[in-house]
């Protein structure tokens, strides 16, 4: 018999738009949604990861590139505005959706609440990793919302890079089943669109998330219903990071990508 779908649905986030408006699409279709909201990592702390694996030059100016597009977001505000007028979707969470705060999606607060929410599946939407330990704890499927196609478009700001490497037939979200890995997880479902001349680096993620919201409740209601089938990712694989700021300009000039 398949699970009742008023099973209990956990969006674990570090908070932003994105996750909002995913949050709100999941509700609207009926589902009894609980967000578990992360402190979000500090960008000294991501910064340093960076530069143990990439140097400290790469890594400063991929934080660089993550300033520049938080100060650019009040440039966004026209096209964000028309993106979510055109979907019908508001920019705060309703108020009827139980909000816990934890540390991190890795501590053990989590996995507390986990257990007494007892969901039937579990959405990661712009969260820290979740560590291999914590998804063993889990109680049942953890799905991943990537904006970007996997695996090629693994990590950070896949729709930015699909339209750099002039694979624009590949901008698009994925969503796939989270395992130790990043991003490399079976894929469940994929989706693919088109940025229009006003997007850049600072919508491509929200239009990427609206794109992915009809594919994000499938994925949720398989999960609920037992019947999650994941296919192994196809082609070549790549770690994506935020282009350096300086790489970023340049492309901006003199491809207009930005």
């Amino acid at each position: 018999m398949a699970e009742p779908i008023r099973r209990p649905v956990v969006v674990m986030t570090a908070g932003g738009l994105n996750p909002t408006i995913v949050v709100q699409h999941l509700a609207r279709s009926g589902h009894d949604v609980h967000v578990l909201l992360e402190d979000p990592e500090g960008k000294g702390e991501i910064t340093r990861r960076r530069a143990r694996k990439l140097g400290w030059t790469a890594a400063l100016g991929q934080l660089g590139t993550m300033v520049a597009a938080r100060l650019l977001r009040r440039l966004a505000d026209r096209r964000v505005a028309e993106l979510l007028s055109l979907h019908s979707l508001e920019r705060d969470l309703p108020k009827t959706i139980p909000i816990h705060p934890v540390t991190s999606i890795n501590a053990a607060d989590t996995t507390d609440l986990v257990e007494k929410i007892q969901p039937g599946a579990i959405l990661l939407v712009s969260t820290r990793l979740m560590s291999e330990r914590q998804i063993a704890a889990m109680p049942c499927p953890v799905i991943n919302l990537h904006a970007g196609i996997n695996p090629h478009y693994r990590g950070q700001m896949g729709g930015y890079w699909s339209l750099r490497e002039n694979d624009a037939q590949n901008f698009g979200a994925t969503l796939h089943l989270v395992d130790a890995g990043t991003d490399t997880g079976g894929t469940l479902y994929e989706v693919r669109t088109r940025p229009a001349r006003t997007d850049f680096i600072s919508t491509y993620p929200l239009l990427l998330t609206i794109s992915a919201l009809e594919i994000t409740r499938h994925s949720i209601e398989d999960a609920l219903h037992g019947r999650l089938s994941p296919k192994v990712p196809q082609g070549p694989s790549a770690l994506r990071f935020p282009p350096t700021l300086w790489s970023w300009i340049w492309c901006g000039i003199t491809r207009r990508i930005w």
